[in-house]
């Protein structure tokens, strides 16, 4: 099997009230790579919980471990049925481990999780919680054009309640998305405190791309060769600049995946 042409990077830091209080990141995020199969994941601990800074770095880690290898065995399924049946059991398989992991305490580790699986012939989504994954597929009058793939459901029609991996019927409303384009050229996945400089409201409510966010985000990791440190350095300074803050001041995470130019 060939290997994941994607450039991945991205990171998890604290917002301005941790640093303040002195608290620790809630937010986290994982990636792997295994043959032609990437999975990028990012979790979004709940802020009144005690250890979800713990619950949401187990829930990437599980993630990570699970997606690849049910992705693995199902690489070259077609798009469709099979892609969201993977998705589903990989998720049952992350909640009755994190059950398992941490037991009566479990509420403790509350946290989201948003995941996305690169395969070769489609992209596979699923999300529980607030996090947003926003593509960046086609050109038009030579601009790059940005789609926000669908969010979660919230637990109520009355309320913007979070669902979190350990909330009572969880799979109830965990989304799954199975999207084939060969146009997709990038992926930028977060929690939500970056939804405010990431995306915008149309006038129904829908979530828009904020396309000079994304454009400049991608663009920052669309050259050759590995990640820079640099690279990194400029990320972490921009999730914790003065302008991000003025927007939303929680814990903030990027993650983000370019495909790579072929030779």
């Amino acid at each position: 099997m060939g290997r994941a042409d994607w450039r991945i990077h991205g990171m998890s830091v604290e917002g301005y009230r941790h640093r303040r209080d002195g608290l620790p990141c809630q937010d986290a995020c994982a990636h792997v790579t295994e043959g032609p199969v990437a999975v990028l994941a990012v979790a979004d601990g709940a802020g009144s919980r005690p250890r979800s800074d713990e619950g949401s770095r187990l829930a990437v880690e599980l993630a990570a471990e699970h997606f690849v290898r049910r992705a693995g065995e199902a690489v070259h399924s077609p798009p469709g049925k099979a892609v969201h049946d993977l998705l589903a059991d990989a998720f049952h398989e992350i909640t009755m481990a994190f059950l398992d992991t941490t037991g009566a305490a479990a509420a403790d580790f509350a946290t989201t999780l948003t995941v996305v699986v690169l395969a070769p012939d489609w992209l596979g989504h699923l999300t529980v919680g607030d996090g947003f994954v926003v593509l960046r597929a086609g050109a038009e009058d030579g601009e790059p054009q940005f789609h926000v793939l669908p969010q979660a459901a919230d637990a109520s029609e009355y309320s913007n309640e979070t669902v979190f991996l350990t909330s009572p019927d969880a799979a109830r409303w965990m989304r799954t998305d199975c999207v084939c384009d060969p146009g997709i050229d990038g992926v930028l996945l977060s929690t939500d405190g970056l939804a405010q400089a990431a995306l915008s409201r149309t006038g129904g409510g829908t979530p828009a791309p904020n396309a000079s966010f994304a454009d400049a985000v991608f663009r920052s990791l669309d050259g050759p060769g590995p990640v820079s440190d640099s690279a990194h350095d400029n990320l972490a300074a921009l999730l914790r600049s003065d302008r991000l803050t003025a927007l939303n001041a929680d814990d903030k995470t990027l993650l983000r995946a370019v495909r790579k130019a072929r030779p």
